[in-house]
C-alpha cells in the first residue's frame, strides 16, 4: 500500500492573511506543459495564465518561476496567488473569546464567511484573524454559515489541527444554538426534531426526503413575547442548513431566512439589514491535545429579540 505524503510547504507567503493557491499536477500525458495543463485546469482563460507566467506569478516548490515551456511532470506543485475579488468589507467586529496555545475561539459576526470561500476570500473570519493576531498558521477547526454568527474555533497548530477537526466529526463537541422566530401557540415544545435532509450541489436550498434520517435537532422554547420566540436550538448532527430546515419545517422559519420556507431574491452586495437571527451560542468539550475541560459561551444578543423594530428597519 502506497503511503501519501505531505505536500511541500509553500514557498510563497500568505497576502493579506490569505494562503497561495496550491495545486498538485495529475497523472497522465495529456498535456505537454504545465501552462497546457493550467489553461485547461483553471477557468480564468489562457491570457490570464501567460500573463502569470510572465510575470513569475506561478513557482514550483522551490520557488522558482514556472516558465511557459516547463514540461509537464505529474505529482509536480505549483503555487500561486489568485487575484482578490472586490469585496465589500463587512462592518461588524470578530471578538476573541478565548486564545491560547492551541486554540483561538472567536465569536463571529453575522455575513462574515468562516473561511475563503467562492467571492468570500480575503473578508473572512480566518483571514481577519490571522491579520489582527498575527497568526499565519491559524486554521479553522469547523466552519459556520456565513449567515449565522456565533462561536467559530480555529486552531494554532497545523499540526494539532487534525484533532481539533475530529472533535466534530466524530460529534465530541456539545453545540447550542439560539434563533428567533415566530411563536406558535400550538407548537408542542421541547421536541426532538429528526429527518432526512438532501443538500444538491448547485441548489441554494436544502430540502428533506423521504428515508433513514440523517439530521437531528432538539428544539426547545426559552421565551415568548407577543408574536416572537427565542429558540435554544441542539443538533447532534451537522447536515448543512439543519437548523434552518427543521425550524421551517415546524412552522416557525427562523427571522431573515432568504432561503426557507422559500428561497427570495439574494441580499444585494453590501446589504447588512435584518441578519439572519440565528447564533452559535455555546461549545462545550474535552481538548484533545489538553485534556482541559472547555466551555465557551457568546455574550452577543440577537437583534430582533433586543428590538424587533431596530431589526426590522435595518
Amino acid at each position: 500500500m502506497r503511503r501519501r505524503t505531505s505536500p511541500p510547504p509553500s514557498p510563497l507567503p500568505q497576502i493579506d492573511g490569505v494562503d497561495p493557491v496550491r495545486l498538485r499536477l495529475p497523472p497522465g500525458d495529456a498535456w505537454a506543459t504545465v501552462r497546457d495543463h493550467l489553461v485547461a485546469r483553471l477557468p480564468v482563460g489562457a491570457e490570464v495564465i501567460d500573463e502569470m507566467l510572465q510575470a513569475g506569478r506561478i513557482v514550483d516548490a522551490a520557488g522558482r518561476a514556472v516558465p511557459r515551456d516547463r514540461a509537464y511532470v505529474p505529482g509536480m506543485f505549483v503555487w500561486f496567488h489568485r487575484d482578490l475579488p472586490d469585496e465589500e468589507r463587512v462592518p461588524f467586529a470578530i471578538d476573541v473569546i478565548h486564545r491560547d496555545d492551541h486554540l483561538v475561539v472567536a465569536d463571529k459576526p453575522h455575513f462574515l464567511a468562516t473561511t475563503p470561500r467562492g467571492s468570500h476570500i480575503a473578508e473572512t473570519a480566518l483571514a481577519r484573524l490571522r491579520r489582527d493576531l498575527d497568526i499565519p498558521t491559524l486554521g479553522a477547526a469547523h466552519r459556520l454559515d456565513r449567515l449565522t454568527a456565533g462561536l467559530v474555533m480555529f486552531t494554532v497548530r497545523p499540526e494539532e489541527r487534525g484533532a481539533y477537526q475530529s472533535l466534530f466529526r466524530d460529534r465530541r463537541v456539545v453545540k447550542e444554538y439560539e434563533a428567533v422566530a415566530p411563536y406558535d401557540p400550538t407548537l408542542s415544545l421541547p421536541r426532538t426534531v429528526r429527518s432526512r435532509i438532501v443538500k444538491e450541489r448547485g441548489v441554494l436550498a436544502a430540502r428533506e426526503v423521504e428515508g433513514e434520517p440523517n439530521a437531528v435537532s432538539r428544539v426547545e422554547l426559552l421565551e415568548q413575547r407577543g408574536g416572537l420566540a427565542r429558540y435554544r436550538l441542539t443538533p447532534s448532527t451537522g447536515q448543512t442548513h439543519q437548523l434552518r430546515v427543521h425550524m421551517s419545517a415546524l412552522g416557525v422559519p427562523i427571522l431573515g431566512d432568504p432561503l426557507y420556507p422559500v428561497v427570495t431574491d439574494p441580499v444585494p452586495t453590501g446589504d447588512f439589514r435584518r441578519p439572519l437571527q440565528l447564533l452559535a451560542r455555546m461549545l462545550e468539550f474535552t481538548d484533545p491535545v489538553t485534556g482541559h475541560e472547555h466551555r465557551f459561551v457568546s455574550p452577543r444578543m440577537l437583534r430582533a429579540w433586543v428590538s424587533y423594530e431596530e431589526w426590522m428597519t435595518g
